[in-house]
């Protein structure tokens, strides 16, 4: 459940997660920043490594993202 500070979840602070982690997160509710929270998402390292080794893509660069806008 949340509590009332947006992206605060079960005592955690999402907006402070992902601040540690180098990301600026601004939303409108606390719905888009809850999407954001880091333990939704899977390790992409992990995930490009099984599609290589299996043979359906194969790893060619490392890429840093520097934004995201959704809307």
């Amino acid at each position: 459940m949340l509590d009332q500070e947006w992206g605060t979840r079960k005592g955690r602070s999402i907006k402070n997660e992902l601040k540690a982690r180098g990301v600026i997160a601004r939303a409108r509710g606390r719905t888009g920043l809850e999407e954001e929270q880091p333990d939704a998402y899977k390790d992409v390292l992990q995930v490009v490594g099984v599609l290589d080794t299996a043979g359906i893509s194969k790893k060619v660069a490392k890429l840093r993202p520097i934004g995201v806008v959704k809307g």
